[in-house]
């Protein structure tokens, strides 16, 4: 049994891997990935600007397409063939989990972030095009986003909650999932258990984030050590936390009447789990994590560094009131989690735009050089 494997197992959190590109899956390479213990994929538009931008395996099919469709257009028949042939690869471990596991990830245009109506158009048209039970969409946990996800609920749609960086806006997106549930419910929906979601909560850009602002307020990198001893320390206590907040949501009377409807909860996805800090563990963001019903998508090299070196223990929540407290000693330096929260929310989807902005215009400049500009 490989450390992935056992991850789930042995403490019921699912590895998955935050990365796909056409290569592998015509080489089979994903599908060696599952072998291994890989139990879904994470999928944004950073990702697939990479993977169509810096490989020449999209070429071919991108230029039987311009002639007929724009270079937008063009962009989501590439990346929803993609989608659908890992959704084939996935499917047998979504059939073995019984529908809790094997899900493929692609998310909503990024430009849509801050608008409701639109999110909700999207991601229902996503669906119907990608008729498949293990896709999850992604819609992002901005204000806006929260009442797409309840209503996307309420429809009976997977979806998959990212850019979630605070435990404010955790709970609302864990609120918007719980009423969905029930509105879809009311609608005469006895069994639920085809619904699924995670809320994708991010960490290791918090402690990027963090550790700047801690920074500066010591006086600098050889300030107050105080100050400075708190780097590297807060995105997990954070995510610790929101454990918590989980599994207290995820309890009760409301809960139990959801369940016995074959409701899934919603399990915390830790997103972001490479090490940005080369000072930090390698696994830093994986290591202190782990616990049942949650996932942890991390792109190959963090998957690879897992399965050789990885602690397999329960760790999420084995010092709930140190995270704790380590987050209001955080406040009581200075440090704003909801600002911080808000910020690289800003970031976060402002990245996306770019990344994806910049693929249409790469895009763009193919087309011409295929002597077909788009329409």
């Amino acid at each position: 049994m490989t450390n992935l494997q056992a991850l789930y197992a042995q403490h019921g959190q699912s590895p998955w891997v935050d990365n796909l590109q056409r290569e592998w899956l015509r080489s089979g390479h994903l599908a060696e990935l599952v072998k291994t213990g890989v139990r879904g994929v994470t999928s944004n538009p950073t990702i697939f600007a990479k993977a169509i931008s810096g490989e020449d395996d999209y070429d071919e099919q991108f230029g039987s397409l311009i002639g007929s469709m724009s270079v937008e257009d063009a962009y989501w028949k590439l990346v929803i063939d993609d989608i659908v042939h890992a959704l084939e690869v996935l499917r047998a471990v979504h059939d073995e989990s019984h529908g809790t596991d094997g899900f493929v990830s692609l998310e909503v245009a990024p430009a849509l972030a801050h608008d409701t109506e639109a999110t909700v158009s999207s991601a229902l048209a996503l669906h119907e095009q990608i008729d498949k039970a293990n896709l999850l969409v992604k819609v992002p946990a901005t204000a806006e986003g929260v009442p797409a996800i309840r209503r996307l609920i309420g429809a009976g749609k997977s979806i998959n909650v990212t850019l979630i960086f605070g435990l404010s806006r955790h709970d609302e997106v864990m609120e918007a999932y719980l009423s969905g549930l029930e509105a879809y419910a009311a609608s005469g929906h006895d069994d639920l258990s085809s619904v699924a979601s995670v809320a994708s909560f991010f960490v290791s850009r918090v402690d990027t984030e963090i550790d700047h602002r801690l920074e500066t307020a010591a006086g600098g990198d050889g300030g107050d050590p105080a100050i400075l001893g708190f780097r590297g320390k807060a995105a997990v206590a954070q995510a610790q936390e929101a454990y918590q907040h989980f599994r207290r949501t995820f309890s009760g009377p409301r809960w139990d009447a959801l369940a016995a409807k074959g409701a899934q909860v919603q399990r915390p996805l830790w997103a972001s789990t490479s090490t940005k800090n080369p000072a930090y563990s390698d696994l830093l963001y994986v290591d202190t994590l782990i616990g049942p019903d949650t996932v942890n998508t991390m792109p190959e090299a963090t998957l690879e560094a897992f399965d050789d070196h990885g602690t397999l223990a329960r760790t999420v929540d084995a010092d709930p009131a140190a995270a704790s407290d380590l987050l209001a000693r955080l406040a009581e330096v200075g440090i704003d989690l909801a600002d911080v929260s808000a910020t690289l929310e800003d970031e976060g989807v402002h990245s996306f735009a770019k990344s994806f902005d910049e693929l249409i215009q790469v895009l763009t400049d193919k087309a011409a050089t295929f002597g077909r500009p788009s329409p």
